[in-house]
């Protein structure tokens, strides 16, 4: 094994000399290997050298050089969050203002522009256009592809990598990407090695999960709610990729899966007036006031009490900041809205979309799961930092939307579970009657979008979070499509194909 590390790092070092000289001399080839690493998810050894290159593309003209090297050089960029705007392909168009139909020759163009278009903001309608121009042209072109060119070209439509998990792709790409160059064949076997070295960490944490929720006994005590560990800590795996943060994933997925708990108090168990009682009891946060709760919910909210205080030591210990009180606010909100929505189904009343949407927000869950990871890391927390964080900002607020939005367009219920759940698209046909159901779940998809454009504004704004924090946020709602993409069967395929992938299935060459 140590042999195996040994190598692992030789080449390592090795990549690192071989992308400093590339970028060095061909500016091209550069963005091509950071392009490959990123899409390997492997992009975590080469930081340092990644930032200098992109802050040297970042001072040379933007607009140099082909379809292919404008549009990946476009994308790289935004993706650090340097801002480079959208006019950079009027290169590439007509005097009319559409893009070249000669264009649609370049397959290679095409696609980086494509995956470019997926970085656009509110407003930038070039983008806009781009996206339906590129995407039009690569679907007409899988008819007379050949079956290679045409499995890179669909995964490209159906997986921009803006908007899909590095780590469950990379295998894609480990088949598809070919070339001679040697570097390519290097990086490739790099990602094998640490492919296994992960795995192999991810497999103790669950190991740590398992043994934690097993000692916690509250699988034996609410048999209504779900009992499912490896699911929970699948989000954490997600959401943190870097390997060093297996401390942090594992702590993370403690209050992932007290989200799901108090979600099936709520859905599934308690009446309306336990529901007023617990949600009285968490906005107290006073562990001696609980004596009226029904038993089921003395046992919930004491094992709440404990994991919040015993995260609260850790981070304090750990990063000198004590986290109880936003810990506890972002917990208070959950319930609170929880708590609305119980009380709209009991009544029978559909809220309006738009105010199911704003309190879907909070009852998704994301405020809770971000806030802990932004303590966990324990990066720049500062005063402002924490304030910006309690007052839930975009970063946090249109991942939310994604989740939440997602989640209702799913036609099936989650998993042995019947209960009590709203969805945008009832309230919003309720909201306007003679809107059929596809106009309405085609107002959703509008709206996913547009949280996606919000989320890549803030990338490119100045911000207190760390660039991990932001990262963390992104694969959160990269995550989402796997966790709600229900099948027939009321099963989710891609989720299960992702878990087999990352914790069982080995990488060939």
């Amino acid at each position: 094994m140590d042999d195996i590390f040994v190598q692992h790092s030789q080449k390592l070092e090795l990549f690192r000399h071989v992308l400093r000289n590339v970028a060095d001399l061909e500016a091209l080839e550069g963005l091509n290997m950071i392009d490959a690493a990123q899409r390997l998810g492997i992009d975590y050894h080469f930081q340092q050298e990644i930032d200098e290159i992109l802050h040297k593309q970042m001072n040379s003209t933007y607009v140099h050089g082909d379809l292919h090297e404008v549009a990946l050089r476009f994308r790289l960029l935004r993706q650090k969050g340097y801002f480079v705007p959208d006019d950079v392909f009027n290169n590439f168009k007509e005097s009319n203002g559409m893009f070249k139909q000669a264009l649609g020759d370049d397959i290679k163009g095409l696609m980086s522009l494509y995956e470019a278009s997926h970085l656009s903001t509110e407003g930038e309608d070039t983008l806009v256009e781009a996206g339906k121009f590129s995407g039009h042209l690569l679907k007409t072109s899988l008819s007379h592809l050949d079956h290679h060119q045409a499995r890179i070209v669909g995964n490209t439509l159906g997986n921009p990598h803006h908007k899909s998990l590095a780590s469950f792709m990379a295998r894609n790409f480990f088949v598809t990407s070919q070339g001679t160059n040697t570097w390519l064949n290097l990086l490739k076997e790099v990602a094998k090695t640490d492919f296994s070295m992960v795995q192999s960490l991810y497999q103790n944490e669950i190991v740590q999960i398992s043994k934690w929720w097993k000692e916690l006994g509250l699988a034996k005590e609410l048999k209504f709610a779900r009992d499912q560990p490896l699911k929970w800590y699948i989000w954490s795996m997600a959401c943190l990729t870097d390997p060093k943060l297996s401390d942090e994933r594992v702590e993370l997925t403690k209050p992932i899966s007290f989200i799901y708990l108090i979600d099936d108090i709520f859905d599934v168990h308690g009446t309306l007036n336990e529901l007023i009682l617990f949600t009285e009891a968490v906005n107290r946060w006073d562990i001696a006031a609980i004596d009226h709760l029904p038993d089921y919910m003395k046992i919930c909210f004491k094992a709440l009490y404990d994991m919040t205080n015993e995260i609260s030591c850790k981070v304090y210990k750990k990063h000198g900041w004590n986290p109880s009180q936003s810990l506890k606010k972002t917990w208070a909100s959950l319930c609170n809205a929880f708590l609305v929505e119980a009380k709209w189904f009991a009544s029978g009343q559909l809220p309006k979309s738009e105010e199911y949407l704003k309190n879907g927000i909070v009852s998704s869950g994301v405020n809770v799961v971000l806030v802990h990871i932004f303590f966990l890391l324990g990066q720049n927390i500062t005063k402002q930092s924490v304030e910006l964080l309690n007052d839930t900002p975009a970063i946090i607020s249109s991942t939310a939307a994604i989740l939440r939005l997602w989640d209702d367009l799913g036609s099936a219920k989650d998993e042995n579970q019947d209960g009590n759940d709203g969805s945008y698209v009832r309230c919003y046909l309720e909201e306007h009657q003679g809107c059929s159901i596809d106009e309405a779940r085609e107002k959703a998809v509008d709206m996913i979008s547009d949280e996606w454009k919000k989320m890549n504004r803030e990338l490119l704004s100045p911000n207190p979070f760390p660039a991990t924090f932001t990262s963390a946020s992104l694969n959160l709602a990269r995550m989402v499509p796997l966790m709600y993409s229900y099948d027939d069967n009321q099963c989710l395929p891609s989720l299960k194909e992702y878990m087999k992938s990352m914790l069982h299935e080995s990488v060939s060459m």
